[in-house]
């Protein structure tokens, strides 16, 4: 394997002991300041993504056996990102109880370019994008995965007064106490929720109440700087989160991204986003209420499951007996295809969250 350098100290411990990239890549890296020491190392075969070069160290590389690929201009992003993002990354612009400044955080400003952009040159500075934050995501999974990763999938339009929303946030903060790296789709409605309860896994039980208390002020999403308000008020009042992870899309970028996701892998192609967190709840998913976006994520982790296609099938558990076996009569057809499959043996449906949680961690 190649080694992956993405941080100076990385570059600065691994040339002390090896005096050599060759072979290893380099993302994102400003090495003006180390133009010196580059210009006497071996770089056969070695990769820049993104790096910021003193004038001259480019040629000199590539005379190396280097290959550089420099960061695309005119792009809003970084086409070669090493880390996943933060609510306050996603949210820089914006000013706290100043509704004019929403439009120019680097969230808003970035979908509006995604909307617009639809060229050769910009749909590779999507890939990019995206395969970077794979990376940043799979560094994630290794430093924090202990009992593996649990998905919750539900609707975006479900209220902060609605009971099941706290539903979510319970099941999000037990199995987070539990050791579990809880995840969500990372918008508003069910997966805000779960982000919220993971968030408040360190804080003592009444912190949830307290919360979700302030957050009614704005139950739906609409206006939208109204929901992101409240909800950074709680973060304010509530400040030292649990470790968590929020998986939106600028897809779908008029649902916001919720605040209370510690980590957030935000992509430009969707259907990368829903297999992608799917494949790694190895683990469980959980199912809150929801629609077609919903239903269609349960059938994906179906097939998933039913060929373990990214190994050992996992549980799929259902919050709501009447609404997924009546309203949206989805666990009886599923029930029948898992029949006779090792994940038919790890289903389970039921009308609380305490039994949702029972399930997946006894």
């Amino acid at each position: 394997m190649p080694r992956e350098l993405d941080r100076l100290h990385e570059f600065d411990s691994h040339v002390a002991a090896t005096a050599s990239l060759a072979g290893s890549v380099l993302q994102g890296l400003d090495l003006r300041e180390r133009s010196t020491i580059l210009r006497h190392l071996d770089v056969e075969g070695s990769v820049f993504l993104g790096c910021d070069l003193a004038v001259g160290d480019a040629d000199i590389l590539l005379a190396g056996g280097a290959s550089i690929h420099p960061a695309l201009s005119g792009i809003p992003f970084r086409t070669y990102r090493t880390r996943l993002y933060s609510a306050d990354e996603l949210f820089n612009g914006y000013v706290l109880g100043d509704d004019a400044t929403f439009g120019s955080s680097f969230d808003s400003r970035v979908y509006r370019w995604y909307k617009k952009n639809n060229g050769l040159v910009q749909c590779l500075a999507k890939r990019l994008h995206d395969a970077g934050i794979d990376d940043a995501l799979a560094e994630l999974l290794e430093e924090h995965v202990t009992k593996g990763v649990v998905a919750l999938m539900g609707g975006h339009a479900l209220a902060r007064t609605d009971a099941r929303y706290r539903d979510a946030a319970c099941i999000g903060r037990a199995l987070s106490r539990h050791g579990c790296l809880v995840a969500s789709g990372g918008g508003p409605g069910a997966m805000e929720a779960t982000n919220l309860g993971a968030w408040l896994a360190p804080y003592e039980d009444a912190a949830l109440d307290e919360a979700i208390e302030m957050l009614t002020a704005a139950p739906v999403f609409e206006p939208v700087e109204r929901w992101i308000e409240t909800a950074m008020r709680v973060r304010q009042r509530f400040p030292d989160g649990g470790t968590n992870l929020g998986v939106p899309t600028w897809h779908y970028g008029h649902e916001p991204p919720n605040v209370f996701a510690s980590h957030v892998a935000k992509y430009f192609d969707n259907s990368i986003r829903e297999d992608g967190l799917l494949a790694i709840a190895g683990a469980g998913v959980v199912y809150v209420p929801g629609s077609a976006g919903t239903i269609q994520e349960i059938f994906q982790e179906a097939a998933q499951n039913h060929y373990e296609s990214w190994g050992p099938a996992a549980p799929m558990v259902f919050l709501d007996i009447e609404y997924w076996t009546h309203t949206k009569p989805i666990y009886p057809v599923l029930a029948q295809l898992a029949d006779g499959h090792r994940y038919g043996e790890l289903l389970g449906i039921y009308d609380t969250a305490e039994d949702v949680i029972a399930h997946l961690i006894g």
